[in-house]
């Protein structure tokens, strides 16, 4: 799969009853295409995957499919357990997804070994290219990721754990066993903060968790940070890190802010699903502010 500008995760919109909004879906999915999205990942994290059945799931992924129509690659979320992982996966691939972005076990501690065999087992169940989300309770040590790269339909490896001197290991390690055909995201959420760093190890794509709700500000960000000009500084400044302070106030906040933020820019998200809770209204304000301040020093830069 070839990636080539922002890596976009969209929301899953809700409706009133709670159900999927699969019409305000495509909406936000085609958005983020006009707005040069570079792959699109489906029913993954920000798109609480977590809180979806296997019917719901299944519809968001292929709307996803539709709407995009293979002007980028479209990458499915799959995790939990390894029945559920395959499930998914089989589901994706038989949509027309172009891979799997495979999400850890929940709530599973487990060796190295036991790791790379769920990797594996997922891998060779389904005939579709799979990405590695390594976060939470699945982070590899260098030869782990080197064993991962030996398994032919893993293709990639999202990074959600932030350790760079690991990552350093890691991207050495895979490119000694595989070479340049594979593919290194930084997946940490707000990305942006850490884009200058992940590239010093070898890792210049990003996901980006504001291009869901703030795409002028993403797309200007990636522009700016690519081409060395001061406004990808401005733009840390104002936005990205009081972004981060705000979300960091509450666990869930990654998403929550997210699609509270996609609400305020005039899309009919809905709230998020439990776990999950909305931030307080002085916060959504507090949020208005942010994008305000975005927005404004764009124009200005």
């Amino acid at each position: 799969m070839d990636f080539d500008g922002i890596l976009f995760f969209p929301l899953t919109p809700f409706d009133e009853r709670g159900a999927v909004n699969e019409a305000e879906l495509e909406r936000h999915i085609g958005s983020g295409l006009e707005h040069g999205a570079g792959g699109v990942f489906a029913a993954c994290g920000t798109g609480e995957i977590h809180a979806l059945s296997a019917d719901e799931h299944a519809r968001v992924v292929a709307r996803a499919v539709g709407v995009t129509g293979k002007r980028v690659p479209v990458v499915a979320g799959a995790g939990g357990s390894v029945g559920t992982a395959i499930e998914q996966a089989a589901a994706a691939r038989d949509l027309g997804a172009d891979g799997i972005l495979l999400l850890p076990p929940y709530l599973v501690g487990a060796p190295q070994r036991g790791l790379v065999e769920y990797v594996r087992t997922v891998a060779e169940a389904v005939d579709i290219p799979v990405i590695v989300y390594q976060r939470g309770t699945m982070v590899f040590t260098p030869d782990s990721a080197a064993a991962l790269a030996g398994i032919p339909s893993v293709v990639g490896f999202k990074d959600g754990a932030g350790d760079l001197g690991l990552m350093r290991q890691i991207v050495l390690a895979v490119r000694e066993r595989r070479g340049p055909d594979f593919t290194f995201f930084n997946g940490l959420p707000t990305a942006e903060l850490t884009f200058d760093a992940y590239r010093g190890v070898g890792v210049p794509l990003y996901s980006s968790a504001a291009f869901a709700f703030a795409p002028e500000v993403a797309s200007a960000f990636y522009t700016a940070a690519h081409a060395g000009d001061p406004l990808a500084e401005t733009l840390v400044k104002v936005f990205y890190d009081p972004l981060v302070k705000l979300r960091d106030r509450s666990a869930g906040y990654a998403v929550s802010l997210v699609k509270a933020g996609a609400r305020l820019r005039g899309a009919d998200m809905g709230g998020v699903r439990a776990p999950f809770v909305e931030p307080t209204e002085a916060e959504v304000a507090e949020l208005g502010a942010i994008i305000d301040a975005g927005l404004a020093a764009i124009k200005e830069g």
